[in-house]
């Protein structure tokens, strides 16, 4: 149970409080001094019981949870702190989004943490974010409303915010090109031909990092850093051939900024959220987190390679749609979401993902109905439902 709440307490809600970004972001919370954070509001999609748990612990002021079969076990779980208001469906979870918070967690996976993301940009407030798919499906509408109601953006995903700690926004003009690393995943040193017979438990075996599912199928494809290539572009003003991908199989440096004078300046750290979670939550101060301090004797050596475009399609997928513009990086995103669940389902084969993709890339604009621009926020959702639909069809075939 938290302490008592100063008046100089930092606001903060979390969206998607269950999963792995938003309980390493509430652990930080918790081993914090007292009465330096002040829990607002929580959402989980439909674990219930973790976030009354969670809710009780941080003394949160509103819960909201997204499925509404789980209102039921919510309210069980709750009753004897009736003081914690609860919320159900997708109003509730932006409804926790609107409150008012110093420092808003959004850390919702997918397209579904769109509408949520957007409501809590709209607060003019400190928006850490570990939902990409914000800046992929709607970069230039998400920029352009951040500074249009004076919000700083922190990005939670490593490697962004390994940039992001070693970025000179002043001098710009001077910065070559930035690297973001990738870890390979569980299928780093697999053939195409192996991978072609991998199974769900393979996919989800990562050698390094703890995720959700999505995110860890995403890493094996390496389709996680071809979204990640897409959110530097927008996150950081960048064309997208200065942005770079190396594989590093130890995952310790995770981001790097080349500038003119030749000088490459590298954010190092061990493989733990907690790190770039605890740099966004105390920005721009620093804080203690509980992580493995880096031993670089004991280390010994840090090994790069370039990643194999033929057994790693999604990146040079990811390169043509930002490259293309328009609807497309929207219709990536939608087409990975439908084939990465197909897969998980064991519906649909490991390299089907990204040929799944490829096909929506190529059809969506014929689709009836797509719009033919990204002119607003209405058009993302659009463009995301229709994509869909395109994948499905897809994946409909391939299974039968």
């Amino acid at each position: 149970m938290t302490g008592m709440i100063s008046p100089s307490a930092r606001r903060i809600s979390v969206l998607g409080a269950t999963g792995s970004v938003g309980e390493a972001t509430l652990d930080l919370i918790a081993r914090a001094e007292p009465g330096r954070y002040d829990v607002v509001a929580l959402t989980a999609k439909s674990n219930a019981r973790r976030l009354a748990e969670l809710a009780i612990a941080h003394s949160a002021d509103f819960v909201a949870i997204l499925d509404a079969s789980a209102e039921a076990e919510l309210r069980e779980s709750l009753q004897a702190h009736p003081d914690i208001k609860i919320g159900v469906g997708e109003a509730a979870i932006i409804d926790a989004a609107c409150r008012e918070a110093d420092w808003i967690m959004a850390a919702i996976v997918g397209a579904a943490g769109l509408k949520p993301t957007l409501a809590a940009l709209e607060q003019g407030t400190h928006l850490a974010f570990a939902n990409k798919e914000c800046l992929v499906c709607s970069g230039s509408l998400f920029m352009d409303a951040a500074r249009r109601h004076g919000t700083r953006l922190l990005p939670v995903d490593s490697e962004h915010n390994a940039v992001f700690q070693v970025f000179d926004t002043a001098r710009r003009d001077h910065i070559r090109s930035i690297t973001l690393t990738a870890s390979g995943g569980p299928f780093r040193d697999w053939s195409a031909e192996r991978m072609a017979r991998a199974r769900r438990s393979d996919a989800l075996a990562h050698p390094t990092w703890e995720m959700g599912a999505k995110i860890t199928i995403d890493s094996a494809s390496m389709m996680n850093k071809g979204l990640e290539i897409i959110e530097a572009c927008w996150l950081f003003d960048l064309p997208h051939t200065k942005v770079d991908v190396v594989v590093h199989k130890q995952s310790i440096i995770h981001g790097l900024v080349e500038y003119a004078d030749g000088s490459v300046l590298a954010q190092l750290g061990s493989p733990d959220m907690r790190t770039p979670i605890a740099s966004a939550l105390a920005w721009p101060d620093r804080m203690t987190a509980p992580v493995e301090r880096l031993d670089l004797a004991r280390m010994a050596r840090l090994d790069f390679e370039l990643p194999d475009p033929d057994r790693f399609p999604a990146l040079r997928l990811a390169r043509q749609a930002i490259e293309a513009g328009g609807i497309a990086p929207a219709v990536l995103n939608a087409a990975n979401e439908v084939a990465v669940a197909a897969f998980l389902r064991e519906q649909i084969g490991f390299l089907d993902i990204s040929s799944c993709v490829e096909e929506a890339l190529a059809q969506s604009l014929n689709e009836d109905g797509m719009p033919q621009s990204v002119a607003a926020f209405e058009d993302v959702f659009v463009i995301d439902r229709l994509a869909r639909d395109v994948a499905e069809r897809f994946v409909s075939r391939v299974k039968a």
